[in-house]
């Protein structure tokens, strides 16, 4: 979901985010922002001694990385991003700047220092809009820097080198992060809570709006309609939806009944529902591109630039609509522009080319082609009776979402009390190779449920059984409506004698559930 309209603003510009950290990137991603990752290459060098405060020092580093990263690009293909985002979090105690530590005994040595004690927590941030005029870069840098005070307890040397051998401060300034096994460490925290996670969105909200300012209304009208990377698929000018306020005849209102005068104005359309639009037309966009395999001719040409009109007559298609399909990839981060013509981002390299390990056209395919039961049914709900033909299994292929899921599934708990497990109606052995690859004692069986749906026969209902003290692993993609909560899963699962709940986001979107079977549920 964006936060419109502050975020999206950046919806229709390449954004490049000049950090490797799984944090900051986990922290834009759940914003709804969409953006490339290319860490820097500036080597931290800098001397703190060098710098009036502390928080300069993290403001220069995270503008010369994200400089570097624009440089970088714009001399790899003569065009720089649009925005590029700089950070660097720094965590300071008495004046003194704590970054990653080196070894353990430095982690050690630094949360020693913070026991007990108030420290605040810095983080540095860059944005660099860029531009090109003559074959040379420009760039248009906007700093700030937020703090946030945090108090630690005061800690035994037991819990500080049980915490340092668990791993988690070995990346991360000052030696612990709050997010995560650190939180247990601080009694109190004082400003924003994600600058300390490693990215203040608060503030770079607030500067985005300052950047980006909403144009006016005309005097007169009401407020213009969002526009949108993808609106040219519609369409020529002319040829899509009218925009809320825009209709022929007039610049009032647009009131209720489609009469004007009344003095009762249409409320502005909910963004919610804008957004849900958008999806849609950057879903048609993914599926076309992928049928028409763009991404593999562009993988094709070698890594040059290819026209619009190269790509339409590879594809067989018309030149205007070929353009405006490669424009809105642009638009959703899949393709880059330059002046020699498109080429595949590192994202649709690794994803979307039919030829990569990693690839999943085929799953964007299927899903475009309306395979997806879910939604046939709920399209002939109302016409007919549901019949007693089982719904199909779709096979996942060896480069589908299932291999690419699978091992953080079976990394997500402990399983060390289990000696064999049975992996139901996968229709894929990805999850339980992975089983067996993280959990060496498990003897794992693949039981594949001919269609999904379709009752089991007798054999099979004898291998399902669990008996009291067996585990149930389930993993759901919530793909068809809000994820459930903890509590709607042990409502659910309380029914059939299973109990002690652990849940677990293996991977964006998917959630992982084990419980234990306490009881026998009675005949049902």
């Amino acid at each position: 979901m964006v936060l419109c309209p502050v975020i999206g603003k950046l919806a229709h510009k390449r954004v490049v985010l000049a950090s490797a950290s799984p944090r900051r990137r986990e922290i834009l991603s759940n914003a709804g922002l969409r953006f490339e990752v290319v860490p820097s290459r500036f080597r931290e060098n800098l001397s703190k001694s060098a710098f009036p405060a502390p928080h300069a020092y993290a403001v220069e580093t995270a503008r010369q990385k994200a400089l570097e990263v624009a440089g970088r690009m714009h001399e790899k293909d003569q065009r720089a991003p649009d925005v590029v985002i700089g950070a660097d979090t720094i965590v300071t105690l008495g004046g003194l700047i704590l970054e990653k530590p080196v070894d353990k005994q430095d982690a050690y040595n630094m949360l020693s220092r913070l026991s007990g004690r108030e420290h605040s927590v810095f983080t540095g941030v860059a944005i660099v809009r860029c531009s090109c005029k003559d074959g040379r870069l420009r760039t248009d840098v906007s700093e700030f820097y937020e703090e946030t005070r945090v108090t630690f307890s005061e800690l035994s040397e037991e819990l500080l080198w049980e915490y340092v051998h668990s791993g988690e401060p070995m990346d991360k300034a000052g030696g612990y992060g709050v997010q995560a096994l650190g939180g247990m460490l601080v009694e109190r925290l004082h400003g924003d809570f994600l600058n300390v996670v490693g990215f203040p969105l608060n503030r770079f909200c607030k500067r985005l709006a300052e950047l980006y300012p909403a144009p006016s209304p005309a005097p007169g009208r009401g407020p213009s309609a969002r526009s949108n990377a993808l609106d040219h698929l519609s369409g020529p000018q002319g040829c899509g939806p009218e925009p809320p306020g825009e209709s022929e005849g007039g610049g009032g209102e647009r009131e209720a009944g489609g009469s004007r005068g009344t003095g009762v104005t249409l409320p502005a359309l909910p963004p919610r529902l804008l957004e849900l639009v958008e999806g849609l037309k950057a879903s048609k966009a993914l599926v076309a591109a992928c049928r028409l395999r763009v991404f593999d001719f562009l993988r094709e040409a070698a890594g040059a630039p290819q026209t619009a009109a190269q790509v339409a007559g590879k594809v067989a298609a018309p030149v205007p609509g070929t353009e405006r399909l490669l424009d809105a990839c642009v638009g959703l981060g899949l393709l880059q522009k330059m002046e020699r013509g498109y080429s595949n981002t590192e994202l649709a390299s690794a994803y979307l080319v039919s030829s990569s390990s990693l690839s999943v056209r085929d799953v964007v395919l299927r899903e475009g082609d309306g395979s997806w039961n879910f939604c046939a049914c709920a399209e002939l709900a109302d016409r007919a009776p549901l019949s007693g033909e089982a719904l199909p299994c779709f096979p996942d292929s060896p480069h589908g979402p299932a291999r690419l899921t699978a091992r953080r599934v079976a990394a997500a708990f402990d399983l060390s009390r289990f000696s064999a497990a049975c992996s139901l109606g996968g229709c894929t052995l990805a999850l339980a190779r992975e089983l067996a690859r993280e959990h060496p004692q498990l003897h794992v069986t693949e039981l594949d449920l001919h269609a999904v749906g379709q009752p089991p026969g007798q054999e099979d209902t004898q291998r399902m059984r669990c008996g009291t003290g067996g585990g149930l692993l389930l993993v759901e993609t919530p793909a068809r409506g809000r994820p459930r909560s903890l509590g709607e899963y042990q409502l659910l699962l309380q029914q059939h004698g299973f109990g002690d709940l652990q849940g677990a986001h293996a991977e964006s979107g998917l959630a992982a559930v084990l419980c234990t079977r306490e009881t026998r549920p009675g005949p049902q």
